[in-house]
């Protein structure tokens, strides 16, 4: 082979290596955006009853919320009251898109699967989570907990028909 060769394919190799890491990074979810880990570790425990885990990922004033509103001031009680019981129990919920509201706050939109009825369709959640003052992310308002066909599940951040909202 001359050198003319050796360097085309030496070029054509860096491109394609380029050009899968490009194509990596804007297939993979943020998931190591520490606000969407927050929205995501937040909604599997409080949907699966940890209230221990979900509730110090509440800021204070959410926090006092589910302590006044919620069935037994328990996050997970209140989280899984939005739910059908003939949806069952939560699988899994995981991110679906979420956009940064100033530099310390984003609204993260996740997506859930349910036992039954509803599965990979989904069922469409909505968190804010801010940086608080100590660098900590924590969720500070939710709404939705219902099926991504219902109009109801557009705009989450803004929408005012988005049931569920809190605080």
């Amino acid at each position: 082979m001359n050198a003319k060769r050796l360097l085309i394919l030496a070029l054509a190799i860096i491109g394609s290596l380029a050009l899968l890491v490009l194509i990596t990074l804007a297939l993979t979810p943020q998931s190591t955006n520490p606000a969407i880990e927050v929205a995501t570790t937040f909604m599997n425990a409080a949907g699966n009853g940890d209230d221990a885990t979900a509730l110090p990922l509440l800021d204070d004033t959410l926090q006092t919320y589910v302590r006044d509103n919620c069935p037994n001031g328990s996050v997970s009680a209140c989280v899984q009251s939005y739910i059908p019981p003939e949806w069952g129990g939560l699988i899994k919920a995981v991110f679906r898109r979420a956009a940064p509201d100033g530099p310390r706050a984003w609204n993260v939109d996740l997506i859930a699967t349910y036992e039954k009825e509803k599965g990979f369709s989904g069922v469409c959640i909505y968190h804010r989570v801010e940086q608080l003052a100590d660098g900590q992310w924590k969720v500070t308002g939710w709404a939705g907990f219902i099926w991504c066909g219902d109009p109801a599940s557009r705009l989450m951040a803004t929408n005012p028909d988005t049931p569920h909202r809190a605080p």
